[in-house]
């Protein structure tokens, strides 16, 4: 049975991704260390993990399968769920897939070194636009739709 998974420490779409899934009548996992408020819908449950690095990227990677979509941001987590098969999207609805995983792995360690030798590099990365937001909605649509075809 296909399931939704959020990496939720951060995500910008959980409103969205909640609204999706509840229109394809989904079962959505969202998971995190605490800070959230439980939704009211059915198809929602909240998974509060235990304090420490990766525990609840490490409950996604564990349940997670080729009937699944997964929402997160963090690189290694979504390596470890495209390997199990699940169809894995970033917060803007960026597609992770064995194709471009390795790429994006790579690009994700040459930039924390280079932030590592430039101590007087400020600012972040590009702000979540509007456009991000959609992006994500058409991106989940299509991944659930996909994941329930092999249902």
């Amino acid at each position: 049975m296909t399931a939704l998974y959020i990496d939720a420490d951060a995500c910008p779409v959980k409103a969205e991704a909640e609204k999706v899934a509840t229109r394809h009548r989904v079962k959505m996992f969202v998971v995190s260390n605490g800070g959230l408020r439980p939704s009211q819908n059915p198809l929602v449950e909240t998974i509060i993990v235990s304090d420490g690095p990766d525990v609840a990227d490490m409950w996604i990677a564990e349940r997670c399968g080729p009937e699944d979509v997964v929402v997160t941001g963090d690189i290694p987590l979504a390596a470890k769920c495209v390997e199990a098969g699940a169809r894995v999207l970033k917060h803007n609805g960026e597609p992770l897939t064995s194709a471009n995983i390795g790429n994006v792995l790579a690009t994700r360690d040459l930039m924390a070194d280079l932030r590592a030798a430039d101590p007087f590099r400020t600012g972040g990365g590009k702000g979540f636009t509007k456009a991000d937001r959609s992006r994500f909605l058409d991106a989940l649509e299509r991944a659930l739709r996909s994941a329930k075809a092999i249902d």
